[in-house]
Protein backbone atom coordinates (compact mmCIF):
# COMPACT_ATOMS: atom_id res chain seq x y z
CA UNK A 1 0.00 0.00 0.00
CA UNK A 2 2.91 2.31 0.41
CA UNK A 3 2.99 4.63 -2.49
CA UNK A 4 5.98 5.81 -4.43
CA UNK A 5 5.20 9.34 -3.24
CA UNK A 6 5.79 8.10 0.29
CA UNK A 7 9.36 7.09 -0.37
CA UNK A 8 10.20 10.33 -2.11
CA UNK A 9 8.73 12.49 0.66
CA UNK A 10 10.13 10.46 3.51
CA UNK A 11 12.63 12.97 4.93
CA UNK A 12 15.37 12.02 2.51
CA UNK A 13 15.37 8.31 3.26
CA UNK A 14 14.33 5.89 0.55
CA UNK A 15 12.28 2.80 1.24
CA UNK A 16 12.60 -0.44 -0.69
CA UNK A 17 9.57 -2.50 -1.65
CA UNK A 18 10.69 -5.08 0.90
CA UNK A 19 10.86 -2.44 3.66
CA UNK A 20 7.43 -1.09 2.70
CA UNK A 21 5.97 -4.60 2.88
CA UNK A 22 7.62 -5.20 6.27
CA UNK A 23 6.28 -1.83 7.43
CA UNK A 24 2.73 -2.72 6.43
CA UNK A 25 2.97 -6.14 8.08
CA UNK A 26 4.43 -4.65 11.26
CA UNK A 27 1.59 -2.13 11.47
CA UNK A 28 -0.85 -5.04 11.40
CA UNK A 29 1.02 -6.77 14.23
CA UNK A 30 1.84 -3.76 16.42
CA UNK A 31 -1.32 -1.71 16.80
CA UNK A 32 -1.63 1.70 18.47
CA UNK A 33 -1.96 0.12 21.92
CA UNK A 34 1.27 -1.89 21.68
CA UNK A 35 3.96 -0.68 24.08
CA UNK A 36 7.06 0.50 22.18
CA UNK A 37 5.09 0.25 18.94
CA UNK A 38 7.45 2.36 16.82
CA UNK A 39 10.56 0.64 18.15
CA UNK A 40 9.03 -2.73 17.23
CA UNK A 41 7.97 -1.51 13.78
CA UNK A 42 11.44 -0.08 13.10
CA UNK A 43 13.04 -3.35 14.21
CA UNK A 44 10.70 -5.34 11.93
CA UNK A 45 11.46 -3.09 8.95
CA UNK A 46 15.21 -3.07 9.44
CA UNK A 47 17.57 -0.26 8.53
CA UNK A 48 15.18 2.47 9.70
CA UNK A 49 15.10 4.53 12.88
CA UNK A 50 12.05 5.02 15.05
CA UNK A 51 11.76 8.59 13.74
CA UNK A 52 11.90 7.44 10.10
CA UNK A 53 9.18 4.88 10.76
CA UNK A 54 6.97 7.45 12.50
CA UNK A 55 7.42 9.88 9.60
CA UNK A 56 6.62 7.14 7.09
CA UNK A 57 3.41 6.43 9.01
CA UNK A 58 2.44 10.14 9.04
CA UNK A 59 2.91 10.26 5.27
CA UNK A 60 0.79 7.13 4.86
CA UNK A 61 -2.00 8.70 6.93
CA UNK A 62 -1.80 11.90 4.86
CA UNK A 63 -1.97 9.88 1.63
CA UNK A 64 -5.05 8.00 2.87
CA UNK A 65 -6.76 11.25 3.88
CA UNK A 66 -6.08 12.68 0.40
CA UNK A 67 -7.54 9.60 -1.26
CA UNK A 68 -10.59 9.54 1.02
CA UNK A 69 -11.31 13.22 0.40
CA UNK A 70 -11.18 12.71 -3.38
CA UNK A 71 -8.05 14.85 -3.79
CA UNK A 72 -6.43 12.03 -5.75
CA UNK A 73 -8.16 11.56 -9.12
CA UNK A 74 -9.04 8.20 -10.57
CA UNK A 75 -6.44 7.03 -13.08
CA UNK A 76 -7.65 7.09 -16.68
CA UNK A 77 -7.59 3.37 -17.41
CA UNK A 78 -8.22 2.19 -20.93
CA UNK A 79 -11.20 -0.08 -21.19
CA UNK A 80 -10.86 -3.47 -22.79
CA UNK A 81 -13.45 -5.86 -24.05
CA UNK A 82 -14.79 -7.55 -27.12
CA UNK A 83 -16.57 -4.49 -28.47
CA UNK A 84 -14.79 -1.86 -26.40
CA UNK A 85 -18.19 -0.30 -25.67
CA UNK A 86 -20.35 -0.39 -22.60
CA UNK A 87 -23.30 1.42 -21.09
CA UNK A 88 -21.32 1.99 -17.87
CA UNK A 89 -18.93 4.89 -17.54
CA UNK A 90 -15.29 4.22 -16.69
CA UNK A 91 -15.84 5.60 -13.21
CA UNK A 92 -18.82 3.30 -12.64
CA UNK A 93 -16.72 0.31 -13.72
CA UNK A 94 -13.93 1.30 -11.32
CA UNK A 95 -16.41 1.71 -8.48
CA UNK A 96 -17.83 -1.75 -9.22
CA UNK A 97 -14.31 -3.20 -8.96
CA UNK A 98 -13.75 -1.45 -5.62
CA UNK A 99 -16.79 -2.94 -3.91
CA UNK A 100 -16.01 -5.71 -1.47
CA UNK A 101 -17.52 -9.01 -2.36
Amino acid sequence: MASSSMSSRSSGSSWTAKQNKAFEEALAVYDKDTPDRWYNVARAVGGKTVEEVKRHYEILVDDIKSIDSDKVPFPNYKTTGASGRSNMSDQEKRMMNLKLR
